[in-house]
């Protein structure tokens, strides 16, 4: 970069330092011999001095334009606008000037007009060398063996009709007429490429169009103004630089001409074909969104073998590979045109010069490589433009295009290649996740099992007696929860109530609830004091969950008898009471650990027994901590104080219309039918 703007610089210096030679030494011949004297500095000097002045402005828009890929096609024809602009604006100043001097000795000077006339051939030069930088990109514009070597003849034969002119031999006729002939059929034949054309959008069109129209008239004013002043100077001395003696000028100006006017009437005719071309355009970038939706019989192989195909020959490329890396690191190549040492040795080269890009999978970006084959010694390749092939974020392959040409690839290529190496990554994808889809599938089949065995482990009915009544809510997330609930009848007088949680979800937790509920109706019917039957239950357990795994549970006698709950808790939410007489509502806050959490005989000393005597009007509420966990839209839960304050608000209705009304309250708060954990709670509701 530091390089090329270092000789930018030293070139604009040279074209500066060789026209004021130019004018200085043309100046010289020409009042020399307006004096009948002998000039002071030779006469081809002048002559040498242009040739010098236009190979300076040759390479300066070299560097400027020529070897600046960032410039499109409508960038390159307002670069020939902006050149002729300032050019004719600094032309028009002069004239200005010789203006404002009317008739005076100055302004009818002879070498004062020589003055201005060369003036007006360096500013006409530069707008034709400039012109010639920008439509060499164009014709150049995917380029063929044919076309560079016709353009490489053509600039040599434009060097050659240059060095003659500085050398001052004047042609005979016969090598005139051939000459013209040759290059006329060069001119006509680099005027017929045009590929650039059909890549404009409708806009881009009538931008070039008028940008078109502004180049011919600022040659039309220059050499108008050129040539007039040459007339003037002509009438009073031939010893000057003129420009009708200069071939070059006059065959450059031509090619500039001739192909403006080919550029303009293909375009002109191509404006009703922009939205056809436009639409093309579009469905190669649409080309990606639909592959997510399009559902194939192809394998992964075939998807491959599409993508390679399509590739080279959107872009002509003489030669491609493929390269899949898989789960096992095991490689798929495919090839198309060229074999797989040639392959590997282009990645040797690479990596002996160590050049980092995607095909060491340094980048997921994609790479023109082309400058980096110049120096590989027994190749037929000089392009080479390389794509990742990205699964979910991840480079699982490498496609590569190479031409036998150098700087074969351009952008346009380099877009839809990609476009296409997308698609087929998520092509790719779609097979993949069609894989893990039938995995899925048997997934949700062992879920539905689980769901269908959870829900025939909950009771149908529950117990109810003279002294209570008691309703029950289970409702389940996406996923197969864990909660139990159920009721045995012990006796005439005695009736056991258990809620609980088994820790986890999916099959496994259906496994652990249908062992908690074989354990609880076995248990229950010994008339087991509820600390003893939660020590013989995790004893039980012990054997059966696997470690990190347990199960919070409540269990209660209610005792009709004697009006009195005895009950244990192992680790389960605390039992929300609410006492008819004072209307005041409280936790039962009891010490006990999860069933399964401690794994020996010491976990008597972990849970403990506890009774308390019933009232008629009383309301007891069991439930699992995904009532009082639930979120709402804030991510508050809805938490204790609520889940009493809504028994409180119906603490006289039946137990049915109590649990109706929490989980109304609980529905409202979450805002939302999805749960991500189970609601499930039982109300006793006592009469007396």
């Amino acid at each position: 970069m530091f390089k090329n703007k270092a000789l930018v610089r030293l070139t604009f210096l040279g074209s500066i330092i060789a026209w004021l030679t130019l004018l200085f030494s043309d100046i010289t011949v020409l009042f020399s011999n307006l004096q009948g004297l002998q000039p002071d500095v030779p006469l081809w000097l002048p002559r040498m001095m242009l040739a010098a002045y236009i190979i300076c402005l040759y390479y300066y828009y070299k560097f400027r334009i020529e070897l600046d890929d960032s410039l499109n096609f409508t960038d390159l024809l307002w670069k020939v606008f902006a050149t002729g602009l300032i050019t004719t604006v600094v032309s028009l100043i002069f004239r200005l000037l010789v203006f404002m001097l009317g008739n005076t000795s100055l302004a009818t000077n002879v070498v004062f007009g020589d003055f201005i006339c060369q003036i007006n051939l360096a500013l006409l030069v530069n707008f034709l060398i400039a012109s010639r930088a920008s439509w060499k990109r164009l014709i150049l514009y995917q380029k063929s063996k044919w076309l560079i070597r016709t353009w490489g003849f053509f600039e040599f034969i434009l060097f050659a009709v240059l060095l003659y002119d500085s050398a001052g031999i004047k042609f005979s006729e016969t090598v005139s007429t051939t000459m013209n002939l040759v290059i006329g059929v060069l001119v006509l034949a680099l005027s017929a490429n045009m590929r650039w054309v059909a890549y404009l959008n409708f806009k881009q069109k009538w931008t070039s169009l008028l940008l078109l129209l502004l180049t011919f008239f600022y040659l039309a004013y220059f050499f108008y103004t050129v040539e007039r002043s040459t007339e003037i100077i002509a009438k009073e001395s031939t010893a000057f630089l003129d420009y009708r003696n200069q071939l070059f000028i006059i065959v450059l100006a031509s090619f500039i001409i001739i192909y403006g006017i080919f550029s303009f009437l293909v375009i002109l005719f191509n404006l009703p074909t922009s939205s056809v071309f436009e639409q093309k355009l579009e469905e190669v970038v649409n080309f990606q969104r639909i592959s997510q939706s399009i559902q194939t019989e192809q394998d992964e192989e075939s998807v491959y073998n599409i993508l390679l195909e399509s590739s080279v020959s959107s872009v002509f490329a003489d030669a491609a590979w493929l390269e899949i890396t898989g789960a096992a690191n095991d490689r798929k190549m495919f090839t198309y045109r060229m074999t797989e040492q040639e392959s590997k040795n282009i990645r040797e080269h690479l990596e002996k010069n160590n050049i980092k890009g995607v095909l060491d999978s340094g980048t997921e970006k994609t790479k023109n490589l082309s400058k980096h084959l110049a120096s590989m010694k027994g190749s037929r390749f000089r392009s080479l433009l390389a794509f990742p092939i990205v699964v979910k974020e991840e480079n699982i392959g490498i496609l590569a295009l190479l031409k036998e040409l150098p700087e074969g690839f351009n952008k346009e290529m380099t877009r839809i290649v990609s476009t296409f190496a997308n698609q087929a990554g998520i092509s790719i994808e779609n097979f993949r996740l069609m894989e893990e889809a039938f995995q899925n599938a048997r997934y949700k089949e062992e879920l539905k099992i689980a769901k269908t065995v959870q829900q025939s482990l909950l009771p149908t009915k529950l117990e109810q007696d003279k002294d209570f009544e008691i309703s029950a809510f289970s409702a389940s997330a996406d996923e197969v929860g864990g909660d139990y609930y159920d009721t045995l009848r012990i006796n005439d007088h005695m009736v056991a109530l258990i809620i609980a949680d088994v820790s986890g979800k999916g099959t496994t937790a259906a496994f652990h609830m249908s062992q908690m509920k074989g354990i609880f109706h076995s248990l229950a019917q010994q008339h087991l004091d509820p600390k003893e039957f939660m020590q013989r239950a995790n004893q039980a357990l012990v054997y059966c969950l696997e470690r990190g795994s347990f199960i919070s549970a409540s269990y209660f006698i209610i005792d009709s008898t004697e009006k009195k709950i005895r009950y244990s808790r192992a680790g389960h939410c605390p039992v929300l009471y609410l006492r008819s007489g004072s209307r005041e509502s409280y936790y039962l806050k009891d010490k006990g650990a999860a069933l399964g959490m401690v794994r020996s005989k010491d976990y008597c000393n972990y849970v403990e027994a506890n009774e308390f005597s019933y009232a008629p009007g009383d309301t007891m509420v069991l439930y699992t901590d995904g009532i009082t966990e639930a979120k709402d839209s804030k991510g508050e839960e809805f938490g204790n104080e609520r889940l009493a304050g809504a028994l409180n608000e119906v603490a006289g209705a039946t137990a049915k219309e109590i649990e109706d009304h929490i989980i109304k309250k609980l529905y409202e708060f979450t805002g939302t039918k999805n749960i991500n954990d189970d609601y499930t709670s039982m109300t006793v509701k006592f009469h007396g």
